[in-house]
């Protein structure tokens, strides 16, 4: 077990760096997206479960984020003032909702929350430990995260019409879906060194395996078509994205903008400064 960025070698903190960079960035988009649904649920009930979900995804970020902090940066040079073309999320966390579609909006957070499970498994058994610390205080509400897609989606399958609208949100998701297993450069050495001992394309074949199984009870088809011939254009992983990333970049970033800011204030409360677990 590591215990900081200082017992690493330079090639260990560049695989350290690119694993946190996609857990945090992951989560800080997803939650920005989830953020557009908070008073435009199907219920009250949908409404404030939404909101939660976004404020959970934004503490996991939180946490994450904290832990590049170590290696010297800070939220300026994570979030606020960051190069757009630097964030390592995959496009489906970026993708705009299709409009007034809740099952758009819970098919992407079964995706995303099913392959998030899959992967903080994997990290469970990571040998940098402050990442294996912190896996604990994500998982549990991830739980809840993925429970309430999976009986969202079940509800709306018990009619046609709910049926068909899964299957278009699948059909058009599905393939940024897939860039949540994309590589980074630094994909072989995070594996070798037990950063996360198991490979994104083995996390990929379970994850479909899970999917394919309950879209199926569902009566919804999942594409069968290889990886390669599925996955969009842009990657995420690779620093590409789709336009709508540039639009919300903007969103997100345009008070500290406006106000002409050179810090900012503090995401979420520091792990030791919460009264409670993020």
């Amino acid at each position: 077990m590591v215990d900081g960025p200082e017992e690493l070698s330079d090639r260990e903190r560049a695989a350290v760096e690119a694993e946190l960079r996609t857990l945090a960035d992951d989560e800080f988009v997803v939650a920005e997206r989830y953020t557009e649904w908070q008073v435009r649920g199907p219920t009250l009930e949908a409404d404030i479960a939404i909101a939660n979900i976004a404020q959970d995804e934004l503490g996991h970020a939180r946490l994450w984020y904290d832990l590049l902090e170590d290696f010297g940066y800070d939220q300026v040079d994570l979030i606020w003032e960051r190069d757009p073309a630097d964030f390592r999320h995959a496009t489906l966390v970026e993708l705009p909702f299709e409009d007034g579609d809740w099952a758009d909006c819970v098919v992407r957070g079964y995706l995303y929350d099913t392959h998030e499970h899959l992967r903080l498994q994997a990290l469970e058994d990571s040998a940098y430990a402050p990442i294996a610390d912190r896996v604990g205080k994500v998982k549990g509400e991830e739980t809840y995260h993925r429970e309430h897609t999976q009986n969202w989606l079940e509800r709306l399958a018990e009619s046609r019409a709910g049926r068909e609208r899964i299957q278009r949100a699948v059909d058009r998701l599905f393939p940024h879906a897939l860039t949540l297993f994309e590589r980074t450069d630094h994909e072989e050495t995070i594996v070798d060194t037990d950063v996360r001992p198991e490979p994104l394309a083995d996390l990929r074949a379970e994850w479909r395996e899970v999917v394919s199984g309950f879209l199926a009870g569902l009566g919804v088809d999942v594409p069968v078509e290889d990886a390669a011939e599925l996955l969009p254009d842009s990657r995420g992983r690779d620093g590409t994205h789709t336009e709508a990333w540039r639009s919300l970049y903007d969103e997100f970033t345009f008070t500290y903008r406006q106000l002409g800011r050179s810090e900012a204030p503090s995401l979420m409360p520091a792990p030791e400064e919460a009264d409670v677990d993020v």
